[in-house]
């Protein structure tokens, strides 16, 4: 085997194993480095998304919604079970199984394109080359015309709490507790606060989220947050804004916090401390000192509107580089990166990637905020529409939420759809095609949408925006 490649990809997380998957397609040999090992200690390709993220955790999600349901949604429906009970080993096996489903299937998918994996850690060296440590130590050396950087990103962790694994964890770690905590603490109600806070709430445990900020989800609209914030407060998730963590000591009776609030000094004791405050670019070790690849003010791979880092035959994608750390934005980079190398039109588009959050009900947007449409002096419309009027969510007992659609005030071209609700996380992508392809309001209000469906909240937004919708007042 020449070690010789038209393309390196550092890192098989969803950005990664995707570009790896379609340069191979494109007729360019293609290897992919990664060094992410499993519970078995094999290779387990698919970066933090597949291993301990967004899978293993909607997999918890759906489990937990499981058991949720059967006290709070089954009586509702003349449905009654007594005394439900989990066994923790079946619950966290689940998620096991299928993450090594996904891990394996990605395996098969190189195998089926021809992309040749290495497992190791790799580092760029000058002249397109890339240096493979493997976890015994032992290094070889490959090169290629191109390098494709997607080493991912990480959790913050906070110097005053730092993470052991057992007590304070990150993401990974509040995958695998083996009971359900009695008292559990989050720092940051974001994406992975709320949803792993939602698990373990939904199996008993009583949750505190701790988040510095003041307003509670600032990066989504704020009509959708506040919905968002009453329908937690009545599950019982304890969200305490404002907050900020000064202290964090392991005891024998718990983890002892320390937090600031608008009232002073707070003390809380807990059984388990989720740190979720974010994330950060992962390029320890990534580059050697003469690439000439730059890192930004936050410790992001530089790169240009192509994804390029400006060395010749070296680009960057996903969480690595700027742009929101999501999966599916890093998988798009990917393959307009693959097609670009390979002269083709490569495309993405950062101002229609949609986000999600799998919480119960489901938050999702994509687009402008009505407050950053005011900050930069944009003139809007808005339409809104209730589940609560919509029959599907009616009948399935979940009409909690809205749609929110924002369009141009003299084009009427959608410039953001905010909604909280049930299946929210589908529904989006239907807006999303609409603002990719320049659509107004009117083309979503004038499309047939099918009777009766949770999409029909949709058209009756799109209606709404122009006081048209029929089924509530406008």
């Amino acid at each position: 085997m020449s070690d010789k490649f038209d393309v390196i990809v550092i890192g098989a997380g969803p950005a990664g194993y995707v570009a790896a998957i379609r340069a191979a397609q494109l007729g360019l040999k293609t290897a992919c480095v990664d060094a992410f090992t499993g519970k078995d200690g094999k290779q387990a390709l698919g970066g933090t998304c597949l291993n301990v993220g967004c899978i293993p955790s909607k997999a918890l999600l759906d489990s937990s919604r499981q058991f949720w349901n059967i006290a709070h949604n089954f009586p509702v429906h003349g449905i009654s079970v007594d005394n439900p009970k989990v066994d923790m080993a079946t619950f966290i096996g689940r998620k096991d199984k299928i993450v090594k489903q996904f891990t394996g299937g990605i395996g098969q998918l190189f195998k089926a394109n021809k992309v040749t994996p290495f497992f190791g850690k790799g580092k760029l060296l000058k002249g397109n080359q890339v240096e493979i440590t493997g976890n015994d130590g032992e290094k070889q050396t490959i090169s290629a015309t191109n390098v494709i950087l997607a080493s991912g990103s990480v959790p913050i962790e906070l110097p005053f709490a730092k993470f052991d694994g057992k007590a304070i964890v990150d993401n990974a770690g509040a995958l695998d507790f083996t009971e359900v905590p009695k008292r559990l603490g989050v720092i940051g109600a974001g994406v992975i606060g709320l949803e792993l806070g939602s698990v373990w709430k939904r199996l008993g445990a009583e949750v505190t989220i701790i988040e510095a900020l003041p307003e509670f989800l600032a990066a989504a609209d704020a009509d959708i947050a506040k919905v968002a914030a009453k329908e937690f407060a009545k599950q019982g998730l304890d969200i305490k804004l404002n907050a900020k963590l000064n202290k964090a000591e392991v005891k024998k009776d718990g983890v002892h916090l320390v937090y600031t609030d608008k009232d002073g000094e707070q003390k809380l004791v807990v059984d388990k401390l989720l740190v979720a405050v974010g994330r950060r670019a992962y390029t320890d070790g990534l580059l050697a000192d003469d690439t000439g690849v730059k890192l930004d003010e936050r410790g992001r791979i530089a790169v240009d509107e192509h994804n390029h880092t400006g060395v010749d035959g070296v680009w960057a994608i996903g969480d690595a580089v700027r742009g929101p750390m999501l999966a599916h934005k890093g998988s798009e980079e990917g393959v307009a990166v693959a097609e670009w190398i390979a002269g083709k039109a490569g495309h993405i588009n950062l101002d229609t990637v949609p986000w999600v959050i799998y919480t119960e009900p489901e938050i999702a947007w994509a687009g402008k905020t009505e407050k950053q449409l005011k900050e930069e002096g944009v003139p809007y419309k808005v339409g809104n529409f209730p589940f609560a009027a919509i029959g599907r969510a009616v009948a399935m007992n979940e009409a909690v939420g809205q749609v929110k659609m924002i369009a141009h005030a003299d084009t009427d071209r959608i410039l953001g759809v905010h909604m909280v609700g049930p299946g929210v996380s589908e529904l989006i992508a239907e807006c999303v095609v609409a603002m990719e392809f320049k659509g107004s309001s009117e083309d979503l209000a004038r499309i047939v949408h099918a009777h009766p469906t949770l999409s029909e909240a949709v058209h009756e937004a799109a209606l709404s925006v122009d006081k048209r919708a029929i089924h509530k007042g406008n």
